[in-house]
Parts: structure tokens; C-alpha cells; sequence
């Protein structure tokens, strides 16, 4: 058997293994070590002078040093504070109170918190379930249609995947060696078009039928203006200034990524603290979430380094590239096949992994195609919160499942999503058909390149 044959007997097993359910960054690493061991192998050496083991020790090393990564556990800190600050009940009340005359304001309300929330946290399943809890109820209670609240909660949830600063950007960043400064300026205006998109939806979907989205009773949402605008003061504009602030200085040359994470991390201490909400349990929590998934991350990139660079020196990388310059695809035929591959992958896996092991695969090819790997890894953002609202495995849905009313079904929340998957499709197409979404920003920023 040839060493190409076994690299892809290696990433053919790798799939088997994961879709079984062993850890993702192990498998990968065990994987890297037991075919680098194979591939490194020579007669009459001791058992442990493989060079795989020193292979894997400089990756380690080589992902622990990366100042790229060093900006997650910030974000991640400062995204996990807020979220125990009760700062998202007080913002999405203030907003579903300011927006009480436009159709559907509770949905509407919804989704600028969902947007403004994922400045300051990229995670999915904890904007999805904070929102669950919080919205979800309100709207059932209101009378919405139980799939235009689902879809709502679901979508608006995912938006911190491209919505900077995304922790997955950064990923992408280390993987693909774009700087996260132009990935961040580049995202900035699909992810305000993706979300707007939203709105439109929704406030449109809500004045063609009315009964999906009743309006607030008089009651609640007669409130004077000065009122409004002192909670609009007291929940909006602290986190707004907080979230701009941190954007502003990655924006402007300020401070890298890693300095303005570190001061947002702080700020968000700061800004718990003014809502006495700063506790020492909350502290902990923030702290010991933030280690783990921090950790999850490098053992990752520590495991796909591994598995990657065994792949490449058994010829894996180089046979794959073979093939698909054999098939003489056209720059849009390659884009869209290797989209339709990552909205795939992205049933059984999570973004990180997709990231790390797969999006490496992609890399190589770019230059023969003459496709930027900024404006691939935006649209690649943009793919990837279809993994978590597409059927069979959206797990945006199942987070909300899990919060939800009995009464609430699963097909519903599925149906519910529909609509939005078709949204992001639609802001695929603008994006491809419009470079200037991405491009602009950057280069009115930093110049083209």
C-alpha cells in the first residue's frame, strides 16, 4: 500500500473514529502519533527515538507560543462575564420597550440583542440558552407563532460566529496565517447585512401576517420617552461603548487583538461590577469555563498540527490537490463545491474542528484558483451557522429543545429555522456576487493589498 493510500486510510478512520464519539484534539493527535510513528519508522532504532515525538512536541510548543490564540481567553473571559452580569435581561427589556412600534418587537428586540451580545461573546450555545430562557417565554407568552420564535432565538444566537470578534475568526486566522485585524474589518459589514437581513424578515413576515406576532398589549409598551431613554442608558449604551471600544481599537491600529481583548476582559469586570452583579461564584464560573474552552481550542490545533503534517509528509495533501486540479473546476464550480463540503461537515462537527482539520485541506488550493483566503474564510463564517440550524444535527435547536415548553417539538423549532437558513444562503450569494461587502472595510482601513 502506498504512503498516499495510507494517508487517506488515516483521515477515512479519522471520521469513523469521531462519529463514534471519541474527543475530537485526542483522536487527532493519537492519530498523528500512531501513523507518524509508521510513516517516521526505521529498522534498529529504540522504540521511543521516533521522530514523531519530537514532531509532536514542537507543535506543542509552536500552538502554546501563537500570539493569535493568545486573544481567546480573553474574549472568552470577557464574553462569559457579561453573560453572568445579567447584563442580557436588562438590554433585551430596554429594547423590546424602545422598539414596541415596530411589527413584531419582540422578535425584533430579539435579534439587536443577539447581535449586540455576539460583540461580546462568540458562543453559540450560550447566547442560544441565555436567550431561550429569557425571550423564548416572552414571545410564546405574547401569542408568536412557536416557529417564527424559535427561528428567531436560533438564528439570532449564531451570530456571534461572524460578528466580531469572533472566536472563530481567530481560529481561522492561525490556520490559514490571515491577519485577524482585516478578518475582523472584513466580516463586520456581511455580519450587520446578515442580521439586518433578519429584521427585515421578520418586521416584513409580521405585517404580512399579524397573528404570527401580536403586538405588545398597551399596558407594556405605554411607556414615556424620557423612561426609555434612561434604560436604553442604563442597559444599551454601557455594553455598546464597551463592545465599540475594544472594535474601535483592533479598527484603528490602536492595540492588536490580544490588547484590546485584555481590556475588554477587563472592562466587563468593570461593567459587572457597576450592576452589582459581580459575584465571586460568577467569577469562578467565568474563569473555569474560559480554562476549559481555551484548552479545548490549543489541544485542538495541537492535535490537527499533528495530524496535518503526517498527512502531508505521507503525500495525503499532495494527492488531493492532484485530484482536484485534474478535474479542471472553474473558480465558481471549486467555491461552491468546497462551501456544499463545509455546510456538510458541519452536521456531525463543531466549527472548531471543521476549522482546524479540514479548512487546512482547503488552503493549499486557494492560490490555484486565485481566491483570496480572507473573502473564503468570510463566506466560510457565514456557511458555518448553517451547521448549527440545518437538520439533521442543528445544535442551535437542540440548545433551545432543552429550555423549551414540553409543548414546543423539535420539527417546530426545525421549522422555524428554515427561513433564516434561506437568509444566510441569500447573504452567501450577495457576498460572492459582491466582493465590496468584504473588501471595502479593510481596504478604506488598512489599503488594499
Amino acid at each position: 500500500m502506498s504512503a498516499p493510500v495510507i494517508a487517506l486510510v488515516m483521515l477515512g478512520l479519522f471520521v469513523f473514529v469521531i462519529m463514534i464519539g471519541f474527543p475530537v484534539a485526542f483522536t487527532l493527535m493519537a492519530m498523528g502519533v500512531i501513523f507518524g510513528y509508521y510513516a517516521y519508522f526505521q529498522p534498529h532504532q529504540a522504540l521511543m527515538d521516533n521522530r514523531v515525538f519530537d514532531l509532536l512536541t514542537t507543535n506543542t510548543f509552536s500552538v502554546m507560543s501563537n500570539d493569535a490564540l493568545v486573544s481567546i481567553p480573553l474574549f472568552l473571559m470577557m464574553g462569559y462575564v457579561i453573560e453572568r452580569a445579567n447584563v442580557l435581561d436588562r438590554l433585551f427589556s430596554s429594547l423590546q420597550i424602545a422598539a414596541h412600534r415596530v411589527p413584531a418587537s419582540l422578535a425584533v428586540a430579539t435579534l439587536l440583542t443577539c447581535a449586540l451580545f455576539a460583540t461580546a461573546t462568540g458562543i453559540v450555545g450560550a447566547v442560544v440558552t441565555l436567550m431561550g430562557l429569557l425571550a423564548f417565554p416572552q414571545m410564546l407568552k405574547a401569542g408568536y407563532d412557536v416557529r417564527l420564535a424559535s427561528g428567531v432565538v436560533c438564528a439570532g444566537g449564531c451570530l456571534g460566529i461572524l460578528i466580531p470578534p469572533s472566536i472563530m475568526l481567530i481560529v481561522y486566522a492561525a490556520a490559514s496565517s490571515v491577519s485577524v485585524v482585516r478578518l475582523y474589518a472584513g466580516a463586520m459589514i456581511p455580519g450587520l447585512l446578515l442580521a439586518g437581513l433578519y429584521v427585515v424578515y421578520v418586521v416584513v413576515f409580521a405585517m404580512i401576517r399579524p397573528s404570527v406576532a401580536p403586538p405588545l398589549p398597551k399596558g407594556e409598551s405605554d411607556v414615556p420617552i424620557p423612561q426609555i431613554l434612561l434604560m436604553l442608558l442604563k442597559s444599551f449604551f454601557p455594553l455598546a461603548v464597551l463592545m465599540l471600544s475594544v472594535l474601535g481599537a483592533i479598527f484603528f491600529g490602536v492595540a492588536t487583538p490580544t490588547e484590546a481583548a485584555s481590556v475588554g476582559a477587563f472592562g466587563s469586570l468593570l461593567l459587572a461590577a457597576g450592576y452589582r452583579s459581580l459575584t465571586w461564584q460568577g467569577f469562578k464560573e467565568s474563569v473555569y469555563l474560559t480554562a476549559r474552552t481555551s484548552a479545548m481550542v490549543c489541544f485542538l490545533f495541537v492535535g490537527s498540527s499533528t495530524f496535518a503534517s503526517i498527512f502531508a509528509y505521507l503525500g495525503g495533501a499532495e494527492m488531493i490537490k492532484n485530484f482536484v486540479v485534474g478535474l479542471e473546476l472553474s473558480p465558481v464550480t471549486f467555491m461552491i463545491l468546497a462551501q456544499v463540503i463545509i455546510f456538510l461537515l458541519g452536521w456531525p462537527l463543531e466549527w472548531t474542528e471543521i476549522i482546524v482539520i479540514f479548512i487546512p485541506i482547503f488552503l493549499p488550493l486557494l492560490p490555484l484558483f486565485h481566491i483570496d483566503p480572507l473573502y473564503f474564510g468570510i463566506l466560510v463564517a457565514i456557511n458555518l451557522q448553517t451547521a448549527f440550524l440545518s437538520p439533521p444535527m442543528a445544535m442551535a435547536c437542540y440548545y433551545l429543545k432543552g429550555i423549551a415548553p414540553p409543548r414546543v417539538t423539535l420539527v417546530q423549532i426545525f421549522n422555524g429555522c428554515y427561513p433564516f437558513l434561506g437568509l444566510i444562503l441569500l447573504t452567501m450569494v450577495l457576498v460572492y456576487y459582491f466582493p465590496g461587502l468584504v473588501y471595502w472595510l479593510p481596504n478604506l482601513l488598512y489599503g488594499s493589498r
